[in-house]
């Protein structure tokens, strides 16, 4: 494998320690009490808040604001927490420029909106670094749920069934929880493992078993998880990455974008990753972006993200794009692979520009060749191995505003769920709502 690496360009080691621990420090920098203070200062506790009509956990955003200005940051926390138990990862993850800091007053004022996203980190970090967990469980009510994924929308569901008095077993297909949040985001934006520091936080609610290495279609069987637990809960993401299709894609250095980022989000050491001279990423979306700029810290002299739309139908925000470009990304758009080049392992990628008319894309016919040693596909995940019992929707198990599927008994969100955006806030807000109304289900 070390041979081919080296003759495609593909080695590791490309930086020192040093430059990689600088590359990858931490995007927003957690505010110091002072910078806290004068940033809540600037809202203006808006009555009719937009910024809270645009957050999809309804978190009351002035109130946790205020809280945070009178010198309380834990009561600011719970409130957060009170609708989004997962708000410090949100806080570092969520596009908020296109959310709730977008709907801000100041925003359209001035173009400077309340940071919003890092008080709500300064808000849950103070409560978590004192390793408090402010809520405590309701009565045992002798209900069973089982929750299948330890993703963003399954510990959200885990937790509010635990709060409100029930036992909650969740089963997880790999070694880790967190889901998304663990495996699939850039290093840079959840630093110093807080990933797994925030599970473990979130179970000390008490009520939650979780078992790993279970998988849904192999060790475990919807039947039986039905059989054997009052309710289901699915939250078990998209496991399946869409093909190119295009000529040669199993040619070496081609491989899915969500594995390389898992890769680097596991490995203690960043330097002995192996990364491409160049790199082309396909793709526009926020995953895109996180493989793109991660290749680029990590030393890639070249790196291109080729998307086949204009910039505007990009799925990766405006910040994330620009957050790109200041990396050394290279941009390019109206373009789709046809054909990767090499002998047996990718050398080139060749891509077609396109055009667009009345939303349809079509091919031009001219195309243009980029040197790849590495491509990395960033177009779109699939379900897995969906369960035969359930009706889809666009590739995706169809659910109902509540979260309940086809199947009497099994509710479902997250990503594996058709509705709303593929957004870590997104999958809390319906593992949340789903939980409530499993729990409403089953009080009868």
């Amino acid at each position: 494998m070390a041979t081919s690496h080296q003759a495609s360009g593909i080695q590791a080691g490309r930086l020192s320690a040093s430059e990689i621990a600088d590359n990858f420090g931490d995007l927003h920098p957690q505010y110091e009490a002072h910078e806290a203070a004068v940033a809540a200062d600037r809202c203006y506790f808006c009555y009719d808040a937009p910024c809270m009509t645009a957050c999809p956990t309804s978190i009351d955003i002035p109130q946790f604001i205020r809280e945070i200005q009178t010198g309380h940051p834990e009561a600011a926390a719970k409130t957060i927490l009170e609708q989004n138990i997962l708000g410090g990862m949100c806080a570092r993850v969520c596009p908020t420029e296109t959310l709730c800091e977008e709907a801000c007053v100041r925003e359209a004022a001035e173009g400077k909106p309340v940071e919003i996203g890092r008080l709500q980190r300064h808000a849950t970090d103070t409560l978590m670094e004192k390793g408090v967990h402010p809520f405590t469980r309701a009565a045992a009510t002798g209900k069973r749920i089982a929750v299948v994924g330890a993703g963003p929308a399954g510990l959200a569901a885990a937790h509010r069934l635990a709060m409100l008095g029930n036992d909650v077993v969740i089963y997880e297909a790999r070694p880790k929880a967190g889901g998304l949040n663990e495996f699939g985001i850039a290093a840079y934006k959840s630093t110093e493992n807080f990933a797994s520091r925030e599970v473990d936080w979130l179970l000390q609610i008490g009520g939650i078993t979780v078992e790993y290495g279970k998988k849904l279609g192999a060790e475990l069987s919807l039947d039986a998880l039905k059989a054997d637990y009052d309710a289901v809960f699915l939250s078990i993401g998209l496991g399946g990455v869409n093909a190119l299709r295009a000529a040669g894609e199993d040619k070496d250095g081609v491989r899915d974008a969500v594995d390389f980022i898992a890769e680097l989000r596991q490995a203690d050491d960043l330097t002995s990753l192996p990364v491409g001279r160049n790199v082309v990423v396909i793709g526009g979306g926020m995953t895109a972006v996180d493989a793109a700029v991660q290749s680029k810290l990590l030393g890639s002299e070249t790196v291109t993200i080729a998307y086949r739309r204009g910039r505007d139908a990009m799925g990766a925000s405006r910040f994330e794009q620009d957050l790109a470009a200041t990396k050394g990304v290279r941009l390019l758009f109206n373009v789709q692979p046809v054909a990767v080049h090499g002998n047996g392992a990718c050398a080139e990628i060749e891509l077609e520009y396109t055009t667009s008319e009345g939303g349809q894309l079509t091919g031009t016919g001219e195309t243009v060749r980029i040197a790849a040693d590495q491509i990395y596909k960033a177009i779109g995940q699939t379900l897995e191995d969906q369960p035969d019992a359930l009706t889809l929707e666009g590739r995706k198990i169809k659910v109902d505003a509540q979260g309940r599927t086809s199947l009497a008994g099994v509710w479902a969100g997250g990503d594996c769920a058709s509705g709303g955006e593929d957004l870590t806030v997104t999958a809390v807000a319906e593992g949340r709502d789903a939980a409530m109304d499993i729990h409403a289900s089953l009080m009868g």
